[in-house]
């Protein structure tokens, strides 16, 4: 693999990083309601599991395998942008901040998505 490939790589992971710690933020300043603590750990699930199912990606041995966790990213993506849908905002400064998290996730899951195309 080039060079400049695997920076590229290592650019996503830490991008797939950044996003489950700002989402762990995120659900850190929700109302503490019955429906945003359980969205909330569904969301924190969802998007670790983008970031570590891409770590495991790249460390397949078989392109079959490297396209279903890449699969998976995509659809851990669309799950944690629904589960950012689904959470209580009670203010303007978390609503600004969750639309932000769901334009990420949006970004992710087209990114994945064209890994997906591409591999095929």
């Amino acid at each position: 693999m080039s060079e400049i490939q695997n920076s590229k790589r290592y650019d996503l992971e830490d991008r797939t990083l950044e996003f489950s710690r700002h989402v762990r933020e995120f659900v850190r300043k929700l109302s503490r309601t019955i429906a945003n603590i359980e969205d909330g750990k569904q969301l924190i699930r969802s998007s670790g599991s983008i970031g570590a199912n891409y770590i495991e990606a790249n460390e397949t041995l078989s392109k079959k395998d490297f396209l279903m966790r890449i699969k998976i990213c995509r659809k851990e993506a669309k799950e944690s942008c629904y589960w950012l849908r689904l959470v209580e905002i009670n203010s303007e400064t978390l609503k600004t901040e969750g639309n932000k998290l769901i334009q990420e996730a949006t970004e992710l899951t087209k990114i994945f998505g064209s890994m997906v195309e591409k591999s095929k």
